[in-house]
């Protein structure tokens, strides 16, 4: 289900902002930021001096790292 639902909403290539990871990594905000912080999670790059985002490869990356922890 997570491989369609990830097909559906990551492009190819490229990066995503914030709203886009928490639709397929399902946790808070605040959540996602302390994992960040705690090195769970991959940083973003800086685009712009406001704006956030995160490269498709890393977010692929932690899903198949987070997929492999969970008991099937």
């Amino acid at each position: 289900m997570l491989q369609n639902n990830m097909s559906s909403i990551l492009p190819a290539e490229g990066f995503v902002r914030l709203p886009t990871v928490l639709c397929l990594i399902p946790v808070s905000k605040s959540t996602w930021w302390e994992g960040i912080k705690n090195g769970e999670y991959p940083a973003p790059l800086k685009i712009s001096p406001r704006t956030s985002a995160w490269k498709v490869d890393d977010i692929r990356e932690l899903i198949d790292k987070l997929s492999a922890k969970k008991p099937h």
